[in-house]
């Protein structure tokens, strides 16, 4: 197959968008369709970016947590319409209501997101213990900002308290069930909750005027900031605080097995294998009925509709064809959409601070006659 054109328009993508560095996976039910990167993964060094590139997750962690959880339900051992105080026994939400383990991965628990500028640190340091991160998040004045179990409003803090009530549940720390459970059998040894060894990692970027770089590295952790290049500041490599809202960090070739799971309700299929009735034993990770209820959009909020893990912009409609999550945050922006009817997930990472208009790639993608 050709795939010029596919190539071209990630090229163009990146271009119009001024990305230093772009990946990308397009994958089917049964196998990754194609694998490929543009510009550089570091500027400085002229390192291509590739599919093998690892960039930090941020957000995109979430649809992972959402599986790690849910899987623990589909297992007997986590109660999903249970309050979470039933798990934390110490996290209460003021008045009667009280939020549900669901409602923590749906975004209407109520708790609210403060801005997380902060919430990184370097990657050779330790990060902070997981539940006293929360402990002292909750303890601020209004922790919880609106009506329990109504809108979605979208909140790091509720996917803070669903990796706490994993770890509760499962009885180990949570970055080590996600590996057991969800990344391991999935093969994708090259994303885990820090840098891989022997991967090339992609350097953050964010473009501002050269006179605004100190301010921003005023704003950052130390250690966080790198050296200009042209108009470019470059980030030095850190991780972010919290593991189970945007921990992880890893390539678009392991995404794609990710989103393969989920085009595949919760079954993992080893690549090039049809999907046939008679499953692989031991690769059914969710049952399909719970993958598939991850995909049931019906939490209405300002900007996007939400489920278990995944949302959709707001104005797209309660029919659009697709669910997917972002991962954006400084210096990276990525993608992971999934698009079920039509059996195709597309994933995009790339080292900007700043969106771009992926829309004409992911048109392309679908057009092209896949063999």
């Amino acid at each position: 197959m050709d795939l010029t054109a596919v190539r071209a328009a990630l090229t163009d993508t990146a271009r119009r968008g001024r990305v230093p560095g772009m990946s990308l996976a397009v994958v089917s039910r049964d196998r990754v369709l194609h694998l490929g990167g543009t510009g550089y993964a570091d500027l400085a060094a002229r390192t291509p970016a590739t599919a093998d590139t690892v960039y930090p997750w941020f957000s995109m962690t979430k649809p992972v947590t959402a599986t790690a959880a849910l899987r623990l339900s589909d297992q007997g051992r986590l109660d999903l319409n249970a309050p979470v105080h039933e798990y934390l026994d110490w996290l209460r939400a003021p008045g009667s209501a009280q939020p549900t383990v669901w409602q923590l991965l749906a975004h209407s628990s109520g708790l609210g997101n403060p801005v997380p500028v902060k919430w990184i640190h370097p990657a050779d340091a330790p990060g902070p213990d997981q539940e006293h991160m929360l402990r002292k998040l909750m303890a601020r004045r209004r922790a919880f900002r609106y009506p329990v179990g109504r809108a979605g409003h979208y909140s790091n803090v509720g996917y803070l308290v669903a990796a706490q009530v994993i770890s509760q549940v499962s009885g180990e720390p949570f970055p080590s069930y996600v590996r057991r459970e969800i990344l391991g059998p999935l093969g994708m040894d090259s994303t885990g909750f820090s840098y891989p060894p022997g991967h090339t990692a992609a350097t953050g970027y964010v473009r501002i005027p050269r006179p605004l770089t100190p301010v921003i590295a005023g704003i950052l952790p130390s250690g966080t900031m790198g050296p200009r290049h042209g108009a470019y500041s470059s980030l030095l490599r850190f991780l972010v605080d919290g593991a189970g809202y945007g921990g992880l960090v890893g390539s678009v070739r392991d995404a794609a097995e990710f989103v393969r799971l989920h085009l595949n309700d919760g079954l993992a299929v080893p690549p090039g294998t049809a999907n046939a009735p008679a499953e692989p034993q031991g690769h059914r990770i969710l049952q399909e009925s719970t993958a598939r209820a991850m995909r049931d959009i019906n939490v209405k909020g300002r900007q996007f509709d939400h489920s278990a893990g995944w949302f959709r912009k707001h104005a797209n409609g309660p029919h659009a064809s697709y669910v997917e999550h972002f991962g954006t945050g400084l210096g990276f922006w990525n993608i992971m959409r999934l698009y079920p009817e039509r059996g195709r997930g597309i994933v995009i990472m790339s080292n900007s601070t700043t969106s771009y208009d992926y829309d004409a790639l992911f048109s392309l993608v679908l057009r092209v006659p896949w063999t």
